[in-house]
C-alpha cells in the first residue's frame, strides 16, 4: 500500500521522544531557573557539574539544555558557557514554566494577571457562545446547571464540575485559541492552593449565583449579559478567594 502523502498534504513532524530522565531534568532546572535559583546573566553549572548533580549523562544534560534553549530560558555564550536568559525571554505559556511561576514567592502576582487574562478571555467567549448554542448545547448547559446545584456540600466535586461548565462554553464559542489558552494558564493554577482556596458553603453558593446568572444570559442568547455575568463571576470570585499578601501582624 502506498503511504505516500498526497500532493499538498501537511507531513506531520516526528515527536520528540525525551527519556525520563532528561524529562526529569529538565523540570528540575526549569523550576530552578524560573523561581530565581539561578539569576538572569549567570551561567548554569558545567555539564560535568550537573551530570554529578543529577546523576546522569552528558547525553541526558545536553538534552536538558537543548529544551531550556527552547522554551526561551536559556542561551549558549562562547566564553560563558549556558547563559540564563531575562525573563522577557521565557516562554510563558509553556506547562513547565507556567507551574513554575506559580511556585515562585512572589506568585500572587501572576495569580492575579491570570485572573485578568482569563476574565478578558472568557468574557468575550460567554459573548460568542450566547450567539452560537445550538439545541445539544442549550440542554448541555442546563443539565450541568443542575449537576453542579447536585454537589454544592461537596467542593472537590463542585470545583470539577465548574471546570466542566465552564467547558461547556468554551466550546460553544468556537473560539479555539481562546480556549487552549484558558485551559492551557488555568489548569496549571488549580493545582496552586492559593488559587484554588478552601471554599466554604457560602462561598459556593455564591459562585453558583453566578453560574446561574451566566447560563440564564446564554440560554436568552443575551451576549452583552453573558459577558457581564462572566466578568462579574471571575472577579468576585477571585477576590473573595484571594489571600492576603501582607497579613497583619499580632
Amino acid at each position: 500500500m502506498n503511504s505516500t502523502p498526497a500532493a499538498g498534504a501537511a507531513v506531520p513532524r516526528p515527536q520528540r521522544h525525551r527519556p525520563p530522565l532528561a524529562a526529569a531534568v529538565i523540570k528540575s532546572l526549569v523550576t530552578a531557573i524560573v523561581v530565581g535559583d539561578y539569576a538572569p546573566g549567570s551561567a548554569l553549572p558545567p555539564a560535568g557539574v550537573l551530570c554529578e548533580q543529577y546523576e546522569v549523562s552528558r547525553t541526558v544534560i545536553r538534552e536538558a539544555t537543548t529544551t531550556l534553549a527552547e522554551k526561551g530560558l536559556v542561551a549558549t555564550r562562547q566564553g560563558w558557557g549556558t547563559v540564563v536568559l531575562d525573563q522577557e525571554q521565557w516562554n510563558l505559556l509553556d506547562p513547565l514554566v507556567l507551574d513554575a511561576l506559580f511556585q515562585r514567592a512572589d506568585r500572587l502576582v501572576y495569580l492575579d494577571n491570570l485572573v485578568e487574562v482569563r476574565a478578558t478571555l472568557e468574557c468575550a467567549m460567554a459573548a460568542r457562545a450566547a450567539a452560537r448554542l445550538d439545541a445539544a448545547d442549550r440542554t448541555a448547559l442546563s443539565a450541568k446547571l443542575d449537576e453542579l446545584a447536585g454537589k454544592m456540600d461537596d467542593p472537590t466535586a463542585y470545583a470539577a464540575t465548574d471546570v466542566e461548565l465552564h467547558e461547556l462554553i468554551h466550546r460553544a464559542s468556537q473560539d479555539a485559541f481562546g480556549r487552549a489558552i484558558v485551559s492551557n494558564i488555568q489548569g496549571k493554577a488549580l493545582h496552586t492552593p492559593q488559587y484554588s482556596g478552601q471554599p466554604t458553603r457560602e462561598d459556593i453558593e455564591h459562585t453558583h449565583a453566578g453560574h446561574q446568572r451566566i447560563v440564564t444570559a446564554l440560554l436568552a442568547a443575551d451576549a452583552d449579559g453573558a459577558a457581564d455575568a462572566m466578568r462579574e463571576h471571575i472577579t468576585s470570585s477571585w477576590a473573595r478567594r484571594r489571600p492576603d499578601p501582607h497579613p497583619p501582624t499580632r
